[in-house]
Order: C-alpha cells, then sequence, then structure tokens
C-alpha cells in the first residue's frame, strides 16, 4: 500500500522511558510519507525535529492547563512561547485545548474548557495566527448517551449544557469537532452480540439504521454518523467531525478480547484502505474521514490494562508489531519490514 496519497495522520504519544530520539522519529515519519501528526502537548524537541519538513501538527494543550488558558494573558502568552517561535519552520495547524475532558468529571475541567477554548482563538487573532491555527477539542465517545443506530445518536443530557455552547463556538469558528472512538471497545464488552468482522472493516452483513435506511458495513463509520446525528439534534449540520483517535491494541488482558497482533494489523490496514479510497460515511458520502490513528509507539509506561501499552505500530526500537503496509525504518536500524506477529 502507498501512503504517499493518504490522508491521515498518527498520535505520537510519549508517555514511556524507552522511545527513540526526535530526530530519529522524524526520519521515521518521513520514510513512511504519514503527512499529519497529533501530539498531547507542544513538545519543542518535537517540534524542531520536524523543522523544514511536510509534516502538518496538531498540539495540545493539557487538560490541568485549562483554568488559567481562560485568562487572555496566559493564553497569549501559550501561543508565544508554544507556537510562535516554531510556527515558521514547522506546520502547526490546529491546537487541541483539552483531551476527554468531561471523562473526568472535575467541575474545575468542564467549566473552563470552553472559556479556555476562547481565550486561545482570541490570541491566535491578536497574533495574526488564526487563519494558519484552528482551535477545538478532543471527545471520548463516553460523551454520548444513545449511538445505536446511528441516527438515535445523542449527547449525554448532563453534558449538553456544556457542549451546545462548544458546537456553536466551533460553528462560528468553522472548526471541526474531534473524537476518539474506538469499535475495540464496543467488541471488547460485548463479543457475544457484536461481529468481529463488522469492526475490523471485514466482509460482514453488516447492519442497516431503521430510521435512515442507511446500511453500515462497520462499526466506526456508523460511530462517526451517530455523532453527527447527535450534533444535529443540537441545531449544527455546519461542523465536520473528524477521529482525533482510533486504533486497536495487539496485545491485552485475559478479558480484553480481541486485543492480538492480528486484530489490529486487520482493523488498521483495513481502516488505511478506506482511507485511501476517500470513503464518507453513509450519512456524509461526500466528506472523507479524517482519522488520527493511534499510536506510532507502544508506551510502556501508560497506566491501565496492558492494552494500554499495545496501540503502537511500532515497537520502541524501530521494529513493526505487524505490517500494515507503512514500509518505514529508523535511521541506523535495519530490520524486516514485514515482520509480522513473531516480534510479539
Amino acid at each position: 500500500m502507498q501512503t504517499r496519497s493518504l490522508n491521515f495522520g498518527i498520535n505520537y504519544g510519549q508517555i514511556a522511558d524507552n522511545l527513540p530520539s526526535h530526530s530519529r522519529v522524524a526520519a521515521l515519519i518521513k520514510s513512511l510519507n504519514v503527512t499529519k501528526i497529533k501530539l498531547y502537548d507542544s513538545d519543542p524537541n518535537v517540534l524542531s525535529a520536524f523543522s523544514n519538513s511536510d509534516v502538518e501538527f496538531i498540539i495540545g494543550v493539557r487538560n490541568e492547563d485549562l483554568p488559567s488558558l481562560k485568562d487572555p494573558s496566559n493564553a497569549q502568552s501559550w501561543i508565544q512561547q508554544h507556537v510562535q517561535p516554531y510556527i515558521s519552520q514547522t506546520k502547526i495547524t490546529c491546537i487541541v485545548v483539552g483531551n476527554e475532558v468531561f471523562d473526568y468529571n472535575l467541575s474545575q475541567l468542564t467549566v473552563n474548557l470552553l472559556p479556555a477554548m476562547q481565550s486561545m482563538y482570541n490570541a491566535l487573532v491578536n497574533l495574526g495566527l488564526a487563519q494558519q491555527v484552528t482551535i477545538t477539542s478532543a471527545h471520548s465517545y463516553k460523551i454520548l448517551a444513545s449511538s445505536f443506530p446511528p441516527s438515535s445518536g445523542v449527547f449525554r443530557q448532563d453534558l449538553i449544557q456544556y457542549i451546545q455552547p462548544i458546537l456553536s463556538f466551533l460553528s462560528q469558528i468553522k472548526s471541526p469537532f474531534l473524537i476518539n472512538a474506538y469499535p475495540f471497545f464496543a467488541y471488547k464488552d460485548n463479543p457475544n452480540q457484536i461481529s468481529l468482522n463488522y469492526v475490523l472493516f471485514q466482509p460482514n452483513s453488516g447492519s442497516t439504521d431503521p430510521i435512515t435506511n442507511l446500511h453500515y458495513d462497520n462499526m466506526l463509520f456508523a460511530q462517526i454518523d451517530a455523532v453527527y446525528a447527535a450534533i444535529k439534534k443540537l441545531g449544527h449540520t455546519d461542523i465536520v467531525v473528524k477521529i482525533s483517535e482510533t486504533g486497536w491494541p495487539s496485545k491485552g488482558d485475559p478479558d480484553e478480547v480481541g486485543a492480538s497482533p492480528q486484530n489490529a494489523e486487520t482493523y488498521n490496514s483495513n481502516l488505511l484502505r478506506r482511507i485511501a479510497q476517500k470513503q464518507g460515511t453513509p450519512a456524509n458520502p461526500s466528506v472523507p474521514i479524517d482519522i488520527f490513528v493511534f499510536a506510532l509507539f507502544n508506551e510502556n509506561l501508560k497506566p491501565g490494562p496492558v492494552s494500554e501499552r499495545n496501540y503502537g505500530l511500532y515497537y520502541p526500537d524501530g521494529n513493526p508489531v505487524y505490517n500494515i503496509g507503512l514500509q518505514g525504518y529508523l535511521p541506523g536500524m535495519t530490520f524486516d519490514s514485514k515482520s509480522n506477529v513473531s516480534n510479539t
């Protein structure tokens, strides 16, 4: 599979103590022909390592910084420190203000999310960067109260008071709504009710939404359309939904059904094939899906179940965990780019 024409990105997480240098990662990304990277912070070493490259960056604002960034002067200082020194050399196109904020159920985060987003946007305007850089936030799929069938998608009632004004803001500044969607979680929780082929983009009978009569042959597209339905119920049809995270673990705990190198390879390779075909979802066929795969490397210090440390496309030593057609390499490494499950 040639990746040069693919419109997909990779999440570059760094919760690990064994990752290669940023310059070597930059060479790996170049060899993959990947054009977009999403960070969870604004690591200056990463941004510098990718200077004068063709890679577009989404950078992140940490959740704990939201309360201070609602202050306009703090927001402007953040942009001046984390964006301005790099943007002439490194393509920073988006700032994700907070990640899965509503999952933490902390009022100091929830109430400050939109004010922080607004202050950050105003700072970009003041500094003349609003045409180059957009502002949004990334949300977990847990913000939906209902998602099946897709047309029944609706946000949780307790969150609507926060999500409604965020949607109005995103509409006003023409910014996308980012969602982290993992069919793996749905399958893991209900392996007897959900078809593995359906979640892995493999041939299957699929499902038909009884309200719209639209047919779905995979869960991810159904999840995306459920988010569109939830947004529409709050009065917006002008906001594009993008997938800021999706992926499949190559290893998991005994109760994490489906976590395997074979399934991870199938999910990600089939997903990239759909992206290459510039497919849209059944409800939005003319809007090609825009996706960031999670993640570049296995991250050995991530807390939680075994799966959390095994979403990577690559091991930290540069070997691919499985082959999905991305023929990349780390400088100074020699390995078989088709190495597969024997490495796990």
